[in-house]
């Protein structure tokens, strides 16, 4: 058994843990990263990336199916699943490369196996055996260690989850056909994302959620308007559900649950199981050194710092804010803290998309959410049905919500559902952060005709008015 000495070891290849040892490369100091799997992580290889690329493809599918009101005559189309998926492996296989040869250039050695922590300052790497070779073990001594082992889906303890048809986003990912039909257990992101994908391809699409809103941290003006947009597509949403149990029905499944009117049940070819995820620890060795936790996932403070000295966490296994983005920011902080800085984490200004039809975005607080920290605030909304760019891109359902305080105009949240809501809410993300106010952006020159002018649409209606939108 080998022994090497680090200033850091990180345990967990993700966007969290890759992006905190090419941090740690940058401030010159030697760093061990330990990934028992695939470099990139979830979201790379089995989330955000490949989900995002196939809802490219379903986009361009329908704006095909559009093209003639554009004055292009399309003679014919289909939607050619498995060139979908083919594509959506090649743009994963080809960002993984990139972050393969990312940790080449800053030096960073890169162990594959599992890594347990034994004890404060001391990493155990489990490595699979290869072609040719024996499975082996190593130790990593080190300064610090940061944890970064990401999350799993989470599967609800209920009869029938292991029966066939029933999948995860994961399995989800390596369909080979578009599915007649599927119950999707859950109302967050991955189950608007799914039914984003899938129905526009054909399949019949029923939700069945426990909370009554879709979208459960999604503004409720937004939240409620999506509802309405996701009936008029087809697809039932059947929410104040108590899921009871999965039974085997024919070729697929069926699914039982109880509501309010009493026992029902649906079935389908498959059901996804979108509830969520929960923080992957299997195997850390969390016992070996005693390392706190908390509801959902490992405790640390302002500086990522665990209870024990020395040992850091980041990403979805301390539970929260469980986004790529933020692992990454995180892994950032972790990495300079472990090094002798003191900087704190900052959460208000994090953007949180959701790659529906349309887009939703949001960073900041909810109307709820001001209510509940009992400050004034002043709404304003801007149309896109009164945006220049977006009647060029026949793209004008939605709006951009500004929440400011009442006083001051300060921006507290802004809300965005509409086109590309994802690129451009981080104009408001910069905002919250430096504090500014709706004066700050309404004086501020954006370019026409762009999506982007909304927002100082926007922003006018906190003041005097928008210019290319009265409220009657």
């Amino acid at each position: 058994m080998s022994t090497e000495l680090y200033d850091i070891v990180i345990i967990g290849g993700g966007p969290g843990g890759y992006v905190a040892a090419i941090r740690a490369a940058q401030l010159h100091v030697r760093v061990g990263l330990v990934e028992k799997d695939l470099l990139g992580g979830a979201c790379l290889n089995r989330g955000c990336i490949p989900t995002k690329t196939l809802v490219e493809s379903v986009e361009l599918f329908e704006r095909t199916r559009e093209a003639g009101e554009f004055g292009v005559d399309v003679s014919s189309y289909t939607a050619n699943f498995a060139q979908m998926m083919k594509r959506k492996d090649e743009v994963v296989r080809s960002l993984r490369a990139g972050v393969e040869a990312l940790m080449k250039a800053h030096r960073i050695e890169v162990f594959k196996g599992t890594g347990t922590i034994l004890k404060p300052g001391l990493v155990r790497v489990a490595e699979a055996a290869g072609i040719g070779t024996e499975p082996g073990r190593r130790e990593l001594r080190c300064k610090n260690i940061v944890i970064a082992t990401g999350s799993q889906p989470a599967v609800l303890p209920i009869p029938g989850t292991k029966l066939p048809g029933v999948i995860t986003s994961t399995e989800a990912l390596e369909l080979t056909a578009i599915p007649r039909s599927m119950v999707v257990v859950g109302g967050g992101v991955t189950a608007v994302e799914f039914i984003r994908i899938l129905r526009p391809l054909g399949t019949e699409m029923q939700i069945v959620k426990r909370t009554p809103k879709i979208l459960p941290p999604v503004d409720e003006e937004i939240a409620r308007r999506y509802a309405q947009m996701l009936r008029a597509a087809g697809v039932e949403i059947n929410a104040g559900a108590r899921v009871r149990e999965i039974v085997s029905a024919g070729a697929g499944v069926r699914l039982v649950f109880d509501t309010d009117q009493g026992e029902r049940s649906l079935e389908g070819e498959y059901l996804l199981m979108a509830t969520g995820n929960e923080p992957y620890t299997q195997g850390v060795g969390l016992e070996n050194v005693g390392i706190a936790m908390k509801k959902d996932g490992i405790a640390v403070d302002e500086y990522l710092q665990t209870n024990v000295p020395g040992i850091y966490a980041i990403g979805d296994v301390t539970g929260g804010h469980m986004l790529a983005h933020v692992a990454s920011y995180q892994g950032e902080i972790a990495v300079e803290n472990a090094v002798g800085r003191r900087r704190k984490a900052d959460y208000r200004s994090v953007p949180n998309c959701v790659f529906s039809s349309p887009e939703i975005a949001a960073v900041g607080l909810t109307e709820d959410e001001a209510s509940a920290a009992g400050i004034p605030y002043k709404v304003s909304r801007f149309p896109w049905s009164a945006s220049s760019r977006a009647l060029t891109l026949g793209k004008t359902a939605g709006l951009v919500k500004y929440i400011c305080e009442q006083e001051t105009g300060r921006v507290l949240g802004m809300h965005i559902m509409g086109p590309h809501a994802s690129d451009i809410i981080a104009e408001g993300a910069l905002a919250i952060k430096m504090g500014a106010t709706a004066m700050d952006i309404a004086e501020t020159i954006h370019a026409h005709p762009t999506l982007p002018e909304a927002i100082r649409e926007a922003a006018l209606g906190q003041l005097e008015g928008a210019i290319h939108y009265r409220r009657l």
